[in-house]
């Protein structure tokens, strides 16, 4: 397997493995692997412009009703990763709630992790 390879599917793993995860319980201990902590937010909820700092979003998350907790169905969906030597970026889907979030987002390698530098979000209709 080629290094651009190894990295998508280390990137695909972290966002299995901390992403989903931590998002879909709740946990910001989860979510706090996989985001470097001067990641930035932005993007449009319900037609609404959206901008947070990382720890602005981890307020809300801690303080919400995980989508596990609240038996509704969630989805996280990676549709792809594209990685240039330490950068990459992936598109995911993530369905919660009322919202069908398109995202992008993008990876640096650092320290030999990969670890989301920014996160740009839409909320979809189906």
């Amino acid at each position: 397997m080629n290094t651009q390879q190894t990295d998508s599917v280390a990137i695909s793993q972290a966002l299995e493995d901390y992403y989903f995860k931590g998002i879909y319980e709740g946990d910001v201990n989860v979510l706090g692997k996989i985001f470097n902590a001067g990641t930035l937010l932005f993007g449009d909820v319900k037609g609404q412009p959206y901008v947070k700092t990382l720890d602005q979003y981890l307020d809300g998350v801690a303080h919400r009703q995980s989508p596990k907790d609240s038996g509704k169905p969630f989805k996280g969906e990676i549709l792809s990763i594209n990685v240039v030597n330490s950068i990459g970026v992936a598109e995911v889907k993530v369905k919660m709630y009322e919202f069908n979030y398109h995202e992008f987002l993008s990876f640096h390698k650092i320290d030999g992790k990969w670890l989301i530098v920014n996160k740009m979000i839409s909320d979809v209709s189906e």
